[in-house]
């Protein structure tokens, strides 16, 4: 039995709310840079002011830019290059690459495919490998992999990538390879009919009930443009966010862990970190959201484990996990963690699926 543990509206159709290709992960795709305005800065053009302080973009692109609502002054766009500033504002841009920074070329790697046929492959993203190119990773994405790994994925939208995890996100994702494959699995996952599960650590105790459910739309941070947060019912620019949220082990070594089982009901960007961190258990590694470091990890402890879908072809059940990489294993070692896989949902339908609809 599931009892909610933030309440907010009960989730529309699935097309109204699932997991928008239009989002991104601002970690990746935004480089953002803020300024308080000095002494000096008072009185100032807007566009003056910062070319001085971007030696590295051209005056031209700086005022493309201040047009594309990129520039906030006080947590306000403002796309008047003339403003005059005011001393203690605060000024931020998104730089935002030319269009030349944008091309994607196909570079050769090793991609670790867990699974592929000529429809579909699935893959065990390492953590620290972008997904996407953008601002400061515009090579060595898992995209120019796959445009470099089978000629198809040039005529894809975004090379056949239907979903993402986060760069220090590790674990299974599924792509597309072809069109029809693209379709219907974009499809898939905007009907709820994809089992996304994943491990996660937190500091201990864990003192919500065992199973859980957080249901809190999440919206763009007003704060901190690279976060996502929790946001009231009807924020401005916020979507409904479901997560199941199981505790499968606690511990007191060396301090208080529980290990988690997540599973997304939708995928928003960042929501099992943001709805974690909402209850006051931020994942171990995830300072972007104010979790503690530990356990000897270099990044967030969230691995995404199992994986199932019907085949976007001929729709067989298709079902994978994924244990730990090494340095989650360490991590679960160290906080004496013991991950049990049969206390955490399956990858296939199983009748425990609530509103996932698992039809072929």
């Amino acid at each position: 039995m599931m009892e909610k543990i933030i309440e907010a509206p009960p989730l529309g159709t699935p097309s109204a709310h699932e997991w928008d290709e239009r989002d991104s992960d601002p970690e990746a795709q935004a480089e953002w840079r803020q300024w308080t305005v000095q002494a000096d800065g008072h009185g100032q053009r807007l566009d003056r002011w910062l070319a001085q302080r971007l030696p590295e973009v051209s005056r031209s692109h700086v005022q493309h830019l201040l047009a594309e609502g990129a520039v906030q002054v006080d947590a306000r766009p403002v796309a008047k290059a003339a403003l005059r500033l005011r001393v203690g504002q605060q000024v931020c841009i998104e730089l935002r690459p030319t269009a030349q920074a944008r091309a994607f070329v196909p570079q050769p790697m090793a991609l670790p495919i867990v699974f592929e046929d000529e429809h579909l492959l699935v893959l065990d993203k390492p953590a620290g490998l972008v997904v996407h190119p953008a601002a400061g990773h515009w090579s060595g994405t898992l995209l120019n992999g796959l445009l470099a790994h089978h000629a198809g994925a040039a005529s894809l939208p975004r090379a056949g990538i239907v979903h993402r995890l986060d760069k220090d996100t590790s674990g299974l994702m599924v792509v597309a390879k072809t069109a029809r494959a693209f379709d219907a699995l974009v499809a898939m996952i905007a009907a709820r009919r994809v089992r996304r599960i994943y491990l996660a650590v937190v500091r201990g105790p864990w003192r919500q009930v065992a199973d859980a459910v957080v249901d809190a739309p999440i919206g763009r941070d007003p704060r901190q443009r690279l976060r996502m947060a929790v946001h009231p019912a009807g924020g401005a620019g916020a979507k409904p966010a479901r997560t199941a949220v199981r505790c499968l082990a606690q511990s007191s070594a060396g301090g208080a862990w529980a290990l988690l089982g997540c599973r997304l009901h939708t995928g928003r960007t960042h929501q099992i970190r943001v709805h974690l961190a909402s209850l006051g258990h931020p994942l171990v590694g995830d300072g972007l959201y104010g979790g503690p470091a530990g356990l000897g990890l270099q990044r967030q402890a969230l691995h995404a484990t199992r994986l199932g879908l019907p085949h976007p072809v001929h729709g067989q059940w298709l079902a994978f996990d994924c244990p730990p990489p090494p340095d989650l294993a360490a991590a679960l070692a160290a906080a004496e963690l013991h991950y049990n896989p049969a206390l955490l949902w399956a990858a296939a339908p199983t009748g425990e699926d609530d509103d996932i609809d698992t039809r072929a």
